[in-house]
């Protein structure tokens, strides 16, 4: 059986530049800060202007980022929800940041009709999308895994979380990019940064325009095209752009595409109409959990949610690269 290697990672937003900013007007602004690092499965890039403070600032979003990781991640030994996972009494209590998330996803998986699922980390165990020889998983071990898959089998009150089976897990990768960005901007911003661009994998955040006023400018990425890249560009002051996409995390089998969007009725991954959405909002957090929930959706539904919902834009990739926007 021949089958081409696993893509783990595809950056689903650019940033563009167009460097024509005047050096007085980022003198203004302050000194130019940049640093990449990872966290989160995923390259982080920050860069912002700000005074002479710039290094401590940058320094403490880094340590921010450490902090989620060790609150949300589902795979380090030492987080707080790898021991949520693993717990002894199916009643536990959570922090303040675990219970936001968790709130937000029992929300998203109301409004998809369950297929925003936070609770889907047996079956994105099972297909494995981040291994370079990641295969269709045995339709048995498929059905198997959907018996510990349901976001209805958990509650939360307060900071008191409550599970009815011992084998239900919580994923919030869907989540904590979104959640991580909006706290890291609130930060900046609260020490008088006021020009900035965070990428989060693919969550942009910008904090109000470049140094010489002009708008952000941010492409949005053609699914499964390296010649022509940018599907459209979209312009930005204090917003976010947040993408999700087929194209992500992908393997192909005997043809077919096997994406990591995952349905959590089938065992499968989602299969609609759509090839990639972005959002544009106010709320990192927001975007993730829409763009995610679009997907899950489709086209025709998903496009009616966006539209319902105030300070909302979104774009959609359809099959076959046909772009669609809500305004």
């Amino acid at each position: 059986m021949k089958k081409l290697k696993t893509i783990v990672l595809s950056c689903s937003l650019l940033l563009l530049s167009s460097g024509c900013g005047m050096k007085t007007d980022q003198q203004a602004a302050g000194t130019l800060y940049e640093k990449n690092f990872v966290y989160f499965d995923t390259v982080i890039s920050l860069q912002f202007y700000a005074d002479e403070n710039g290094s401590d600032l940058m320094n403490h979003c880094v340590d921010m980022c450490g902090e989620y990781e060790q609150t949300f991640s589902r795979t380090l030994e030492s987080s707080e929800l790898y021991a949520i996972n693993h717990r002894t009494s199916n009643t536990v209590t959570v922090s303040d940041d675990m219970a936001e998330l968790i709130s937000v996803g029992l929300k998203y998986y109301h409004i998809s009709d369950g297929k925003f699922d936070i609770t889907v980390a047996p079956l994105s165990d099972l297909w494995d999308f981040k291994s370079e020889d990641a295969t269709v998983p045995a339709q048995e071990d498929i059905e198997a895994a959907l018996e510990k898959v349901g976001a209805d089998q958990i509650s939360l009150s307060g900071n008191t979380l409550t599970f009815s089976s011992d084998d239900v897990m919580i994923d919030l990768g869907a989540l904590v990019k979104g959640f991580a960005a909006d706290h890291i901007k609130s930060y900046l911003t609260e020490h008088d940064v006021t020009s900035g661009l965070l990428n989060l994998g693919g969550n942009v955040l910008a904090i109000g325009n470049r140094p010489d006023g002009a708008q952000w400018s941010i492409g949005i990425q053609k699914p499964f095209d390296d010649k022509e890249p940018v599907a459209d560009v979209v312009k930005v002051t204090d917003k976010t752009v947040v993408s999700s996409g087929i194209y992500e995390r992908y393997f192909k089998q005997d043809g077919v595409i096997y994406h990591h969007i995952l349905d959590p009725d089938t065992g499968y991954p989602i299969q609609n109409d759509l090839w990639g959405v972005s959002i544009i909002c106010d709320s990192s957090l927001t975007g993730d959990a829409l763009s995610t929930t679009c997907m899950t959706l489709g086209y025709e539904k998903a496009a009616k949610l966006i539209n319902s919902l105030s300070d909302t834009e979104a774009e959609f990739i359809l099959t076959g690269c046909e772009l669609k926007k809500t305004f």
